[in-house]
């Protein structure tokens, strides 16, 4: 069994066709409970395998490893998001980019108090239906066949891009009736809505937080 140092933009499905194996194969002998998150930097065991695939500094591979693309129609997805501790999926990569796209078509970088609206459009746009509710009510109406809930803290979720926040309960007036919704950019800090949130790490009086994933 041999190691791979998995790279920003790696995706266990990429990776799997890469290396002639099975996602669940890679999932089963990495102890990885959610396929759909990798993280950079960590060492993935690849079963069957005996030659080394660390990424060489020019940023190959060495040992028996392929240089340039995938096999099996494998993909390594680059773009927004390339530098999160995971492998965000095309679908994550989409909602990134259509929640930017929607907070810049409303609030731009100030808040018009229509999160859930953005998020909605965001959401519309990019998969082609409507999400409906409040801050604190969208995460019981995203479908659970394309969305599902994971558990991690709002500072790493915030540096992968294409996750849906949702808080029961933020500090204003409004935000303690109706919550706040908003979908992650990738770069470690923002989000976006009905505007760009620069620090949604720094914004406080918020609980209530859930994160959801695109399964798409």
């Amino acid at each position: 069994m041999s190691n791979y140092r998995i790279r920003p933009g790696d995706t266990l499905s990429a990776l799997a066709g890469r290396f002639n194996t099975s996602v669940s194969a890679l999932a089963r002998a990495n102890n990885i409970a959610n396929p759909n998150l990798i993280i950079a930097g960590k060492n993935l065991r690849i079963p069957g395998r005996t030659d080394s695939f660390e990424p060489a500094k020019g940023g190959g591979t060495r040992g028996g490893g392929s240089t340039g693309g995938t096999k099996g129609g494998g993909k390594v997805e680059g773009g927004a998001g390339a530098g999160a501790p995971g492998g965000a999926t095309p679908a994550m990569r989409k909602l990134a980019n259509a929640g930017r796209a929607a907070a810049m078509g409303m609030g731009g970088y100030n808040s018009q108090g229509l999160c859930a609206t953005g998020v909605s459009r965001a959401i519309q746009n990019a998969f082609g239906f409507k999400v409906w509710g409040n801050g604190n009510q969208i995460d019981n109406n995203l479908p659970r066949d394309k969305f599902k809930q994971v558990n991690m803290p709002l500072s790493e979720a915030l540096k992968i891009p294409g996750l849906v926040l949702t808080w029961e309960k933020t500090s204003s007036r409004l935000g303690s009736i109706y919550g706040h919704t908003a979908i992650t950019t990738g770069d470690g800090r923002s989000s976006v809505s009905d505007f760009i949130e620069r620090n949604t790490l720094g914004a406080g009086g918020r609980s209530g937080l859930k994160i959801f994933m695109p399964t798409m």
